[in-house]
């Protein structure tokens, strides 16, 4: 098992503010929150919630994947607005170098039989995927550390990075074919190069406050983490082309992205239609 030190050196204090504002009066559904972080990333020091209107009764629980959820229930009371803020306070887990211990076997990987990784290893099958991950490989001598580096530093420089707030990701071939995306379109590539090889991946949501976003501003971010073995799981940013550090702090991990949703839920409404919007905040501060 991977040993990991508290680092001193890196102790957040985050705040991530979540509103929904609706058209008409709405009654909300009961929802799951993922906005405490993995305590495989960090040690949580100190955590608050507020959530408006006021919930009956909140729930934690660990998901499947080993996530720290929140399950909310509300009353039958109609709103307008949902407002939902996080605040923890943080100390980073400064994990040992992927180069140091024993060298991984080359790529690609066998599938061992039974796979209690199967999730993780589901591809897209596209040529075009499959067609980098063998350029990508062939180049490093099919040597695994130096293929997640290089697939991390050849997505940061060939994607156009942007921000989109909302929408699932694109899929891997839409993110190669049009040459841009946001941070989990990235990841999504990233994992399906690394499957199309048999390396298990996983979608990984959280912050980042170290590196610089396209507008300057803190946004939730995503990244993918790999299984090495003797390793355990590594990451890589390839949003920002440098491996996983001190300043990312993992909230939820899943196969997919739909599964790590930070806030999920629904509504109930009466008359035909309803809009909403979705505003958010995000600070990101060294304590």
């Amino acid at each position: 098992m991977t040993h990991f030190d508290a680092n001193p050196d890196f102790r957040w204090a985050i705040r991530h503010e979540t509103t929904y504002r609706y058209s008409t009066p709405v009654v909300f559904a009961p929802h799951v929150l993922r906005l405490s972080p993995r305590s495989d990333s960090v040690h949580t020091l100190a955590r608050k919630l507020w959530i408006a209107p006021t919930p009956l009764e909140l729930n934690d629980f660990s998901d499947e994947f080993g996530n720290a959820c929140t399950r909310v229930l509300f009353g039958q009371d109609a709103a307008q607005e949902l407002r939902i803020e996080s605040r923890v306070e943080v100390q980073t887990l400064a994990a040992p170098a992927p180069g140091l211990g024993p060298s991984p076997p080359p790529l690609p990987w066998l599938l061992p039989r039974p796979d209690p990784l199967s999730l993780f290893r589901r591809g897209d099958g596209s040529a075009e995927v499959a067609a980098l991950a063998h350029r990508l490989a062939s180049e490093v001598d099919f040597a695994p550390l130096a293929f997640f580096e290089s697939l991390s530093r050849t997505l940061y420089s060939m994607i156009d990075r942007q921000i989109r707030v909302e929408g699932a990701a694109q899929t891997p071939a839409e993110t190669l074919a049009l040459g841009r995306g946001a941070c989990r379109d990235l990841t999504v590539l990233y994992l399906a190069v690394c499957r199309s090889v048999g390396v298990a991946g996983r979608f990984v949501s959280g912050y980042q406050g170290q590196e610089a976003s396209p507008d300057g501003q803190r946004h939730l971010h995503a990244w993918p983490e790999v299984f090495v073995p003797e390793h355990g799981w590594v990451g890589w940013d390839p949003t920002h082309g440098v491996p996983v550090g001190p300043g990312h702090v993992a909230l939820s991990v899943a196969p997919e992205q739909a599964a790590t949703m930070p806030v999920d839920g629904g509504f109930y409404f009466n008359g035909p239609t309803v809009s909403s919007t979705l505003s958010y905040a995000i600070t990101f501060e060294a304590l």
